[in-house]
């Protein structure tokens, strides 16, 4: 696997210090969060993408993975085939679009049949320009909260063009078992997460009431501290033979960019001494 490491919490810094940020971390490279306020967004791509990737590879790293808005949903976006173009020229080699969420006014199957309309279009982008589109995992309301559901997605699509973003996270919420997980989706899976999360029951009381309200919260935690099954995932990659980018994902919101970075850099330590271990 190559080690990356996903930018969207460290907002804030240019290029040279994003790759300083990497390389202080341990990671090969960058998980390039491509959204407004970032050094590259969908609207200088075409050039900023890259010029960021010629600069990564002059200090040995790499972009093998963008992360787009995530209203990025429709192949039709105004910015939709400028951004593939400019991953195809920075070398990238997957995309990861944004996310389709269910609401009740939706007829589940009815919304599937749509999605795969609009994952037509992505894979004749992905065709053309010679980028993976990739469909994350994400626990809620999404659309490909687990194997299951986005088998639902990409099944019967090119899996050189259309692949799945797998997050242990997210599926120690609401996915099957890691090692069953990964085996749904074998032919399609692309990139992996590292990410913890945990969900947390909350009882809290109105002032002058006795009534109870319970509600529930899904947060992110250290690597190791929540729901993830991580040995196991690490050893069903290994038996998989996966060689794709795992991402680092970091999401301590909140947390100064410091912060984020000193965390990172725990988490790599959590993985490596891991894998040592198998």
């Amino acid at each position: 696997m190559k080690f990356i490491m996903f930018t969207k919490h460290l907002e804030g810094l240019g290029v040279t210090e994003l790759i300083e940020t990497l390389q202080s971390v341990g990671v090969d490279g960058a998980d390039l969060c491509v959204r407004p306020g970032y050094p590259v967004d969908p609207d200088n791509a075409p050039t900023a993408l890259p010029a960021a990737a010629k600069q990564f590879a002059q200090e040995g790293l790499v972009i093998p993975l963008v992360t787009t808005p995530g209203d990025f949903t429709r192949p039709d976006v105004a910015y939709a085939e400028r951004l593939y173009a400019a991953c195809g020229e920075a070398g990238v080699q997957h995309i990861k679009l944004g996310y389709w969420h269910w609401t009740p006014a939706h007829d589940y199957w009815a919304y599937v049949d749509q999605i795969r309309g609009y994952l037509d279009g992505f894979q004749r982008l992905s065709e053309k320009y010679g980028v993976q589109t990739c469909i994350h995992n994400h626990s809620g309301l999404s659309m490909g909260l687990n194997s299951g559901a986005v088998m639902n997605l990409v099944k019967g699509y090119d899996p050189r063009y259309v692949g799945v973003f797998a997050d242990p996270g997210h599926l120690s919420i609401c996915g099957e078992p890691i090692a069953m997980a990964l085996n749904i989706v074998r032919e399609y899976l692309s990139v992996v997460s590292l990410k913890d999360l945990m969900r947390q029951r909350l009882v809290t009381t109105s002032e002058g009431s006795a009534e109870r309200r319970v509600t529930w919260r899904t947060r992110v935690v250290r690597l190791g501290h929540g729901f993830g099954d991580f040995p196991t995932f690490l050893k069903t990659l290994r038996d998989m033979n996966f060689e794709g980018p795992a991402t680092f994902h970091s999401e301590y919101s909140g947390e100064p960019v410091d912060t984020v970075i000193d965390l990172a850099r725990c988490d790599v330590r959590y993985i490596r001494g891991l894998l040592a271990a198998l």
